[in-house]
């Protein structure tokens, strides 16, 4: 059975609003022809895929788990556009994500002398988007920060490096040369993830202020609304008049990846990832880009 991707978005957007009128109108069709579009889904899968009754709109296990898996199926469909529309215009250019802090002009350096004909473009990117990035093909390869949604990619471990607590300047420890985790009991943190991405041992109050990269951060912090951990590299990378930085050697270090997509196959980004690792200092191989270094050579042009 071929999947048909037009009733595939139209499941992923009732699915995300369970509510068949505000999907119908978000995507500008009738709801009796969405309504139509889905039974019609259901039947080519063989499965129910929502519950419909007087309370309302829900997804069945089936339906969770299609949920689960067309988000990286539609993001590769726009990947394959977007390869498709770089190679019609003979565009050579390949697209580097990267986390805040981390360098990528030594590899960019190394790259370019192997193949001074391709571009290589930077562009920058938060932790909640640096899968769908890769995925969805607006990035080649991403220089990304653990944890990561893996679904779909192919992850090359780079370096681990220390975190730092970020302090407001007026903080009692601002002036400590480290600090010990308990030393910050009580405080609270400022995080851009859930609990369980935390890089302590200690459970850490919410502050409750959603944050989204590394200045937001640093701007709640100066405000004294919490404190908050940064890899070593941010706190070089990013300095701030309101706020300091102190080494706390028992939290978790953070981990450097390099990651793409699980299919990607182009001989150019593989050259990339090895000029990567050698500027990282790694000379052995690890299991996961060993494979990878083994697996199909189809020739692939970068965006």
């Amino acid at each position: 059975m071929d999947l048909d991707l037009r009733k595939l978005r139209y499941f992923v957007t009732v699915a995300d609003r369970l509510h068949f009128g505000r999907a119908a109108e978000e995507l500008h069709i009738a709801q009796p022809v969405l309504s139509r579009q889905i039974r019609a889904l259901e039947h080519d899968l063989g499965v129910p895929l929502f519950t419909r009754d007087r309370h309302g709109v829900e997804l069945t296990a089936a339906g969770r788990q299609l949920l689960a898996d067309a988000g990286p199926l539609l993001a590769s469909t726009h990947a394959v556009r977007r390869r498709v529309s770089a190679a019609e215009t003979g565009t050579r250019r390949l697209m580097v994500g990267f986390r805040a802090g981390i360098p990528v002009i030594p590899a960019t350096r190394a790259f370019e002398k192997q193949h001074p004909d391709v571009l290589v473009d930077v562009r920058r990117i938060e932790g909640d988007d640096q899968a769908a990035m890769l995925l969805d093909g607006r990035i080649d390869i991403g220089y990304v920060r653990l944890p990561i949604d893996e679904a779909g990619l192919r992850i090359i471990p780079l370096y681990a490096e220390p975190r730092m607590a970020v302090l407001p300047a007026g903080h009692r420890f601002a002036g400590k040369d480290e600090i010990t985790e308990a030393d910050l009991a009580g405080e609270s943190l400022i995080w851009h993830g859930d609990q369980g991405t935390q890089p302590t041992k200690l459970p850490f109050r919410n502050a409750g202020y959603p944050v989204r990269g590394v200045d937001e951060t640093l701007e709640h912090v100066a405000a004294g609304r919490g404190i908050s951990f940064l890899a070593r590299s941010a706190s070089v990378f990013y300095s701030h008049p309101d706020v300091v930085y102190v080494p706390v050697p028992e939290l978790a270090p953070d981990q450097v990846c390099l990651a793409v997509t699980a299919s990607q196959a182009s001989p150019v980004v593989r050259d990339f990832v090895a000029a990567a690792r050698s500027a990282a200092g790694i000379t052995s191989e690890c299991g996961n880009y060993e494979m990878w270094q083994l697996g199909g050579e189809a020739a692939a042009t970068p965006e």
